[in-house]
């Protein structure tokens, strides 16, 4: 990133934790490299301020934002306007702004998240995953594994009113119709049996997300679900954790030592970002290995 000037355009990222996140970092690495006056900044907002900071940010001529937890479903309700996709999974996590004032929503975290699993050189069609969460980064994951066309998909949820919204808004297309899609709520014994079969399981909570035990004096729980359920994890299974700090997470760690493949977020991170950055320039030759090095480099510190 360039000096700031007076000429100098804002983009961003708004969540609450943000001060964890390397999106500004790869972001502004991207933005030299592509030479533009821009500047990418983390913006904490906590939830009942989320529409007055959003009209702020428009009336700023804001070229830009990425949406991180908890606003991804939220800030879906406060668009103008929603790309296809962003309407079927109901969650945004980018916005750009829209001519007629307020902003347009997509999200670009389907593309990012696919990218890891379509590198690592296996075969998901017919293959089984579950997914631990249904929050706004859950309906992107989701998404992407109908995509891939898996046999079956159970999420995992703690509240059986907030599993069941979820199951309804994600019911497959007819494009995505031969996927089973499940729900389990956490604490069903049923549960242990389900993960012993998966080939596929993707941690889409914060839990173990390094900013949480910084920012809390009491012990909180480091892996999901709690440790002992992973006792017996099958090494051909794939772990897949969204979370990127620390590096690896205390899940995929554990994943390691009996013998699983596994996946953190930050790929899917530079990838979606990436993503967002070509809608919001319109230009289509983003310095992805830039953007990789800068978080790699910032995570080395």
């Amino acid at each position: 990133m360039g000096m700031i000037s007076g000429t100098t355009c804002l983009v961003g990222l708004l969540g609450q934790p943000v001060r964890h996140s390397l999106s500004p970092v790869m972001q502004n690495a991207a933005l030299a490299a592509m030479d533009l006056d821009w500047c990418y900044m983390a913006l904490p907002c906590e939830t009942n301020e989320l529409i007055t900071v959003l009209s702020a940010l428009r009336s700023m001529n804001c070229l830009g934002l990425n949406i991180t937890i908890p606003h991804k479903q939220d800030v879906a309700k406060a668009c103008r306007e929603l790309s296809p996709l962003a309407t079927r999974l109901g969650a945004v996590n980018t916005l750009l702004p829209h001519a007629d004032g307020g902003w347009a929503g997509t999200n670009t975290d389907v593309a990012g998240f696919i990218a890891p699993l379509q590198a690592c050189n296996r075969e998901w069609h017919e293959r089984s995953a579950i997914v631990l969460g249904c929050g706004g980064s859950a309906r992107a994951v989701v998404a992407g594994l109908q995509d891939l066309k898996l046999a079956q998909i159970m999420v995992v949820g703690r509240r059986p009113d907030a599993l069941k919204r979820f199951l309804d808004d994600l019911n497959p297309t007819p494009s995505t119709s031969k996927v089973q899609l499940q729900g389990i709520l956490q604490q069903d014994s049923a549960l242990v049996e389900q993960l012993l079969k998966a080939d596929l399981v993707i941690n889409t909570t914060p839990v173990g997300m390094a900013s949480i035990h910084s920012e809390n004096s009491e012990p909180i729980e480091l892996m999901p679900l709690g440790q002992e359920i992973w006792q017996n994890l099958r090494p051909s299974t794939t772990l897949y954790d969204l979370i990127y700090t620390p590096r690896p997470t205390a899940w995929l760690s554990w994943g390691a030592q009996q013998g699983c493949h596994c996946i953190d977020g930050l790929e899917m991170l530079i990838q979606q970002g990436a993503a967002s950055l070509r809608l919001w320039s319109g230009k289509n030759d983003v310095p992805i290995e830039k953007m990789r090095k800068a978080a790699l480099s910032h995570l080395a510190t």
